[in-house]
């Protein structure tokens, strides 16, 4: 194995093993790893005409005692769980879920990046429909999947402060649960999202599709704001993903450092009184955000373009810090695999 931890981008690079567990006449088999990575389904497989299908995304990282360790996956399989309701998809149980994570952690332990490289183990809990549909009706078998990635920061800690846009059109209609939307695919906001990269924008800033005067998401993560006096404010709404790390963030906040901590609905017109604004997220971890641009008005935050503001700089230092073994956790917080 040939890979520079370091400089590692987010990305996709085959691992040696993925979990398969197959639902079949009602029930889940008891579900096996395997080295082959093809996916071989019908051309009318209901996920392929009706979309019937959710993911969850979540990583394992070496801490500094060497220990493997994941962060929190107990949510990541509840909040499957809902999503899968939602799309009349049989619940894959939750101590299976788990189950599956370290057996497939542990055949892929090669994969964890070192401790201090800021890299991890990336890995992809899906469920779709299998079996052949023609008529919008649920499919009747299922495969359960999780495959494993190495991936660096999503985006590239160190680089300039990200810069968000508010565009002009929404994703798509809102679903009506957060819950759903962490499961269901992004292909609605691929539009969006190269659009704004086309225009030199990082990510775009979604407001609610009802009013668009509040601000609710971006399209791959949450986003939290810091006010002139260390409150730490993020937006309240029912059409948004309930991010977990969102919630951990809340908490650090709280009763690590001692700051207010506070879920709102906050309209685009107040953003120019928060001094910082972070994007957070699995994938994004918590990523500085220097300037949003709603149709020519830009709004610099005084935290600026270069670096993360100080709040931002704490939350980070100390979320990331629990999950690589630095700070002691709150109870149930890291589950140990290795």
């Amino acid at each position: 194995m040939n890979i520079d931890w370091k400089n590692l981008g987010f990305g996709y690079i085959k691992t040696d093993y993925r979990y398969v567990s197959e639902f079949k006449d009602g029930k889940w088999d008891e579900g096996k790893l395997t080295t082959d990575e093809r996916v071989i389904i019908n051309e009318s497989a209901c996920v392929l005409q009706y979309a019937q299908t959710c993911f969850e995304g979540l990583k394992a990282y070496r801490t500094e005692s060497g220990k493997v360790v994941c962060f929190r996956p107990d949510l990541n399989a509840q909040r499957m769980i809902e999503s899968c309701k939602r799309l009349e998809m049989p619940v894959f149980p939750e101590e299976r879920f788990i189950d599956a994570v370290k057996q497939l952690v542990k055949k892929n332990i090669d994969y964890v990046p070192p401790y201090g490289s800021g890299a991890a183990l990336y890995l992809r809990p899906y469920e779709f429909g299998s079996d052949p549909v023609l008529g919008v009706k649920p499919a009747t078998e299922y495969q359960f999947r999780i495959f494993a990635s190495p991936v660096g920061p999503y985006f590239k800690r160190g680089a300039k402060a990200i810069t968000l846009r508010v565009p002009d059109f929404d994703r798509a209609a809102p679903l009506g649960t957060g819950h759903v939307k962490a499961g269901l695919n992004y292909a609605m906001s691929m539009h969006a999202i190269v659009d704004a990269h086309n225009q030199g924008y990082n990510e775009n800033m979604y407001l609610d599709s009802a009013t668009r005067t509040k601000v609710e998401e971006t399209g791959g993560a949450n986003i939290i704001f810091v006010t002139k006096d260390n409150k730490v404010v993020t937006p309240k709404s029912n059409t948004i993903l309930p991010s977990i790390t969102r919630r951990s963030l809340m908490y650090v906040a709280k009763h690590y450092l001692g700051l207010e901590a506070e879920e709102r609905e906050i309209r685009i017109e107040e953003i120019g009184n928060f001094k910082e604004c972070a994007l957070c997220g699995t994938a994004a971890i918590l990523s500085p955000v220097g300037k949003v641009v709603d149709h020519g008005k830009e709004t610099l935050f005084p935290s600026g373009m270069d670096k993360p503001g100080e709040i931002t700089q704490k939350l980070y230092d100390t979320l990331t810090g629990i999950q690589m073994g630095r700070i002691e956790a709150p109870e149930g917080w890291i589950l140990e695999i290795a």
